[in-house]
């Protein structure tokens, strides 16, 4: 038995017992006389102590060469500690070491593995079975674990059935690239990775499961950003005979659940809004509400004087920062800075002060006089002490540029307070919209989404114009979930595959098992994936996925760790009948 108890679970009701504890030395402090030695296992910290006046010297030399990170196994008597450390569950007791056993050497690790480290994120990448030893990265683990089980148990609850679905399968052209895997067998033939399970949780529907979810791991070989990984983890579920009403509710049900028992928090309303309206009032299809600043367009009122950057302009739009005014020139002049950068990509901005006493200064004074700043103050909701920030350009481009704006000053202000909850259903998305590169439409989610029914006619005449019977979940600004209802029979499948630019033929070979499939009696059926690596640290009050993900990859989709992806061997490459051509 390497163990009679954790290094967490001892207290002082435990004083006198004999005990066997093993774990990592976190660290040593040696007063000649006396040795202490924290001793660390996923379940907390307990100190040890080698007295000379009461351990054998043979133990108290050994535990003179412990170091950092040793792995080691003691036995002994639980005792009352004289000076006791309320940060720690384990403070009032420390153990008197009558045994030790040093299981295993190590060498000094590359960082402290403290909650506070001096180590970088690359070199923490490198060594993250190290990093996963610190208290934040295990909590972070143990919290998704959390979260998963609360997932599964509520889902199965709800009558759904837990169905894993194949990760070898065919490469489809719509969505990102693929990762591919060639087959040895299939000479000359190639798998694909999942970019999720959606044709086989609409085959689970044709196959009657009427209620499927997954806990599931994705992969897409795309550009990754900042926070996004080539493989992540995806809440996955599919019901059958539901209409779009049936799902938000029941999304709305797991939603509120996970923040109740993660959080103590009731989230009562979930307030929905058109796509339309999200780009029109936030400039982006996933905004954050849960602080103001939404746009105000200025067109009509800022537009016909003379100033021809606004009068050039396809739009021209402003918020207003709260307590802004107060900005000194310099300040404004470092927000002009920040918008002009490249990441976002404005030619410049307006500004107009609010000032406490009613007027308005501008940076367009020469332009547009005190009625006219009031006007856009109506417009965009600013009060006095606020700051008006306005941008122009063409539509879809302005509202990007200030909706990074809005999101940086929340930051700034101090807006977005990961303890407070905000989410909301974005509705009636574009069924299609059109790629500048292929010139023709492309499925703004995947191509088996329904259009809504009103709008099908349309396809041919304002095919543009057409809306999806879809719906995202965002929560504080970020895109939790979505999905939509899909199509269930052969004849509307066919014509969204036609829109899409698909001949027969190559809708067959592509799909052919889903056409076969809805012949033999689709019911209507419908869905919603979550990203479960975001939904995790939005709960856990943060936003970087990594720190939830147990290996994660760097932002150029290597794993430092193992150092991957890496180099086929040649007789690897032989069996698969793949010649390289670098």
């Amino acid at each position: 038995m390497y163990r009679s108890h954790s290094c967490g679970e001892l207290r002082s009701t435990d004083i006198k017992k004999e005990v066997t504890l093993s774990g990592w030395v976190q660290k040593t402090r040696d007063k000649g006389f006396m040795i202490w030695v924290d001793l660390r296992d996923r379940y907390g910290i307990t100190q040890l102590i080698f007295d000379e006046e009461r351990t054998s010297a043979t133990v108290v030399e050994k535990a003179k060469t412990l170091g950092r990170e040793f792995v080691i196994q003691v036995k002994g008597t639980v005792i009352e500690r004289e000076s006791k450390n309320k940060k720690i569950p384990t403070g009032e007791i420390e153990i008197l070491v009558d045994e030790l056993t040093i299981l295993n050497e190590a060498i000094v690790p590359p960082f402290t593995i403290e909650d506070t480290t001096d180590g970088g994120e690359d070199i923490r990448m490198k060594y993250r079975y190290l990093d996963i030893r610190r208290t934040p990265v295990k909590n972070n683990l143990m919290f998704r674990h959390q979260v998963g089980m609360l997932v599964r148990n509520y889902l199965s609850a709800k009558e759904f059935i837990e169905v894993e679905t194949p990760y070898l399968i065919k490469s489809t052209p719509e969505g990102a690239r693929d990762f591919v895997v060639p087959s040895r067998m299939n000479e000359g033939q190639f798998y694909a990775l999942p970019q999720s399970p959606q044709t086989f949780k609409q085959l689970l529907m044709v196959g009657g499961m009427d209620k499927y979810f997954q806990i599931v791991k994705c992969f897409r070989d795309e550009d990754l950003r900042a926070d996004r990984q080539p493989e992540f983890t995806q809440i996955d579920c599919e019901m059958a005979f539901v209409e779009q009403e049936d799902i938000l509710a029941i999304f709305e049900g797991l939603t509120r659940h996970l923040i109740s028992e993660i959080k103590g928090i009731t989230i009562e309303d979930f307030p929905r809004m058109t796509y339309q309206e999200a780009m029109q009032t936030y400039g982006n299809d996933k905004p954050d509400i849960r602080f103001g600043m939404k746009f105000g367009e200025l067109n009509e009122i800022a537009q016909h004087k003379e100033f021809g950057v606004f009068n050039s302009a396809e739009l021209v739009v402003g918020i207003a920062v709260p307590g802004g005014a107060s900005y000194t020139r310099k300040e404004i002049d470092k927000l002009i800075d920040w918008v002009k950068r490249p990441q976002v990509g404005a030619l410049g901005m307006v500004y107009v002060k609010c000032n406490e006493d009613g007027t308005y200064k501008s940076s367009v004074d020469k332009f547009y006089d005190q009625d006219d700043l009031a006007k856009w103050a109506e417009k965009t909701g600013a009060k006095a002490g606020d700051l008006i920030c306005v941008l122009s350009g063409q539509s879809h481009k302005v509202r990007a540029q200030l909706s990074a704006l809005r999101m940086e000053l929340a930051e700034r202000l101090g807006l977005r307070n990961p303890e407070e909850f905000a989410p909301l259903w974005v509705v009636d998305f574009p069924l299609l919209e059109w790629d500048e590169d292929t010139e023709r439409y492309h499925a703004m989610h995947h191509p088996f989404t329904s259009p809504k029914p009103e709008d099908i006619e349309l396809l041919d005449s304002k095919p543009g114009d057409v809306r999806a019977n879809a719906y995202d979940l965002v929560l504080n600004g970020n895109e939790i979930g979505g999905g939509s209802i899909r199509i269930h029979d052969k004849e509307t499948q066919a014509l969204m595959f036609d829109h899409l630019g698909f001949s027969p033929e190559e809708a067959k070979e592509q799909f052919g098992f889903l056409m076969d499939a809805f012949q033999y009696g689709a019911p209507p059926h419908g869905g919603l994936a979550f990203g479960f690596d975001r939904l995790v640290s939005i709960l856990g009050g943060q936003e970087t996925i990594r720190d939830f993900i147990a290996f994660p990859k760097n932002n150029s989709g290597r794993d430092v760790m193992i150092d991957a992806p890496s180099n086929i061997d040649k007789e690897q490459l032989k069996e698969l009948n793949i010649q390289l051509d670098l």
